[in-house]
């Protein structure tokens, strides 16, 4: 007959193996944040570059199923709850995908994007710029 212990050890390691254990401490880490947050405290204004920053986080967030660190971010940084296109976050940061493909997130692109621009998935306007400004302080030395 199996112990307290061992009974335990096997619905805690069927909790791990499942994901179930890791949602209910994100849950927890989540509903604690929400208690311990001040709403009386005014959040900063949003500017529009930190709007689009927040939006590729949660972009990418959201595609891995981080969904309760998501909840933190939005609830954190006063982010808009209902998540802006992904087709105008891409007009927005003068981006362009090749693919229309929805297979990654938007963030995974930039990780791919070298000093150089050599990413063959996304063109990027101001990597154009920095490689302009690049040669012409090249020139001036």
């Amino acid at each position: 007959m199996a112990t307290v212990t061992e009974l335990k050890a096997v619905l805690k390691d069927t909790l791990e193996k499942r994901g179930v254990l890791g949602h209910l401490k994100a849950r927890i880490r989540a509903e604690v944040f929400n208690a311990l947050d001040d709403e009386r405290e005014p959040r900063p204004s949003l500017s529009h570059e930190n709007l689009l920053i927040n939006e590729l986080i949660r972009e990418y967030l959201e595609f891995n199923k981080y969904k309760y660190t998501a909840s933190v971010l939005i609830a954190e940084s006063g982010q808009p709850v209902v998540p802006l296109d992904r087709q105008f976050l891409i007009r927005e940061l003068n981006a362009f995908e090749e693919s229309k493909d929805n297979s990654i997130p938007l963030l995974a692109w930039f990780s791919r994007w070298s000093p150089e621009c050599a990413s063959v998935r996304v063109n990027i306007a101001p990597c154009k710029q920095a490689s302009q400004l690049e040669a012409q302080q090249k020139i001036r030395r």
